[in-house]
């Protein structure tokens, strides 16, 4: 079945361009368009998308709150913020609020369709120059729950590590040298004992507490 995406960009230019790509793409069917972030958080009862293509500064209400609202109300929801800011001010919050992905609007077009479809099957993801802004704010804070890190096992610590650089299941089976239905195990184990809900929280965690650049 094609992925049901909601638009949400107060710019009609991107949003209409958005659209008549998408449209193009036998995997996804576009299924709403919002102009700010509240009708985006109006739109998804009677719309009810998989994904919501998010910008960020919109009038009305804007990105990261919509996101947090419509987490609130729909939280099976998957939301990549798509936007021109990649600094950690933007970024942070966005993903704090429950974003799965954030990605810059000079993707590639077939790069942002991927992204979509990997989003769907619960991979997190974020654009570099993201990464690298949760990096460099995320790490140089002390960490003040160590306690549930030190019920993972080595591995299931090797695979949180490169969870956080973006990374794939069968990415990280190639990486470790394991199979990928044993990184899918351990991927479950580790959201178990760290109680987070998706590997976008198991990133964020992990660099809040300096496990993705430890060797």
């Amino acid at each position: 079945m094609a992925i049901k995406v909601l638009i949400a960009d107060d710019h009609h230019v991107v949003r209409r361009g958005l659209v008549f790509f998408l449209k193009t793409q036998p995997e996804i069917e576009i299924i709403g368009e919002a102009k700010n972030g509240r009708e985006a958080v109006e739109m998804m009862q009677t719309n009810q998308p998989d994904v919501v293509l998010m910008d960020l500064d919109m009038p009305v209400m804007n990105g990261i709150e919509a996101t947090r609202q419509i987490k609130a109300s729909c939280p099976e929801v998957k939301i990549m913020i798509l936007t021109s800011f990649s600094d950690q001010d933007h970024v942070i919050p966005a993903i704090e609020a429950g974003a799965s992905g954030y990605q810059l609007k000079d993707i590639e077009p077939d790069i942002l369709v991927q992204a979509i479809i990997q989003l769907m099957k619960g991979e997190n993801q974020l654009h570099p120059k993201a990464t690298s802004h949760l990096l460099t704010h995320l790490t140089n804070k002390n960490s003040t729950e160590r306690q549930p890190l030190e019920e993972l096992t080595k591995r299931e610590l090797e695979v949180l590590r490169e969870i956080a650089k973006g990374k794939s299941n069968k990415e990280i089976a190639s990486s470790l040298y394991i199979t990928e239905k044993t990184v899918k195990t351990h991927v479950s184990n580790l959201l178990s004992k760290l109680d987070l809900a998706d590997r976008t929280q198991a990133a964020l965690y992990a660099v809040r507490h300096g496990i993705a650049d430890s060797n």
